[in-house]
């Protein structure tokens, strides 16, 4: 019986499915998945350092696809082309921009910042390509001169700092302090005995004073009670009575239906009254000088 697949066609056709399974092995160790459906959209810019084929492309963290393929534009020298394959699902307004941001542990990715625009941009289509600095080249251009200013200081500072340390003044400076803690050591010391001596002395006082000021205490409770046990009110109303009556008493005073309120307010009852005692004088004067005018006596 003749054979169908001769020993060329074997190895021939071995050959293609070896070197398409390493076609997609490949692919697939990138991260590339042929068989997924995507969207391409192609960014343009003139440096893309530290980005590579695979590379996440991204919207605020979420990856939304990888970078396809990275052309350099021989037509336009200074101009590389970026293709990224996006989720089928995503569309992007006509202003979005990706943008190619680094990070120390991933590397180079690139971030997709969704524009406000109404309109979709086509799938195809070229969006705007924008970098960020990159930070070792930040850290190069602006932290490293800066350290290289600061150097020169930390030198001349760490020379002061030795002369201060080799000075004779300072080793003096610490035993100084060494004699201070000590004095400051003993006047603790010496506090701590007279406290002791002295404290039960003031202690045995307060207590004396507070015992005084206990029967004190006493002493104003039982005044509080004693006073509180007085006819208060019935001397109160003696004291109302006593006003009241002296109330009446400066009435009579004022009113001209009383003697002594005509008294004191008609002036011709007081010149009356004067001249009354004015006449009874002059009598008692006469009765006085002239006896026999007014007593007769006769002897039987």
């Amino acid at each position: 019986m003749k054979k169908l697949f001769s020993k060329e066609f074997i190895i021939g056709l071995s050959v293609i499915v070896a070197i398409l399974v390493l076609f997609f092995g490949i692919e697939y160790l990138k991260g590339i998945n042929l068989f997924k459906p995507a969207n391409f959209y192609v960014a343009k810019y003139s440096n893309v350092a530290g980005l590579e084929v695979s590379a996440p492309v991204s919207i605020d963290g979420y990856k939304v696809g990888q970078v396809r393929e990275i052309n350099f534009n021989y037509e336009h020298p200074g101009e590389i082309e970026v293709v990224m394959a996006l989720n089928k699902s995503l569309r992007l307004p006509k202003d979005s921009k990706a943008v190619i941001a680094t990070s120390l542990l991933s590397g180079a990715y690139v971030e997709i910042k969704m524009g406000k625009s109404s309109q979709l941009a086509e799938v195809g289509s070229i969006i705007n390509g924008e970098t960020t600095p990159d930070m070792m080249a930040s850290i190069s251009d602006q932290v490293l001169p800066a350290v290289g200013t600061i150097l020169p200081k930390v030198d001349s500072l760490l020379a002061n700092l030795n002369n201060l340390v080799a000075d004779p003044a300072l080793s003096q400076s610490i035993k100084r302090l060494d004699n201070i803690t000590a004095d400051i050591s003993a006047t603790t010391a010496g506090l701590r005995t007279v406290m002791g001596s002295q404290v039960p002395a003031i202690m045995s006082k307060a207590g004396k004073v507070t015992t005084n000021l206990d029967s004190l205490t006493r002493n104003l409770a039982s005044l509080s009670y004693q006073l509180k046990q007085l006819p208060i009110d019935k001397t109160m109303g003696n004291v109302n009575q006593v006003t009241e009556n002296l109330v009446r008493f400066s009435d009579q005073l004022n009113s001209q239906n009383s003697t002594i309120g005509k008294f004191n307010s008609d002036p011709e009852l007081y010149n009356r009254i004067n001249r009354v005692t004015a006449d009874i004088d002059s009598l008692i004067l006469d009765i006085q000088k002239n006896p026999k005018r007014y007593i007769s006596i006769k002897l039987l």
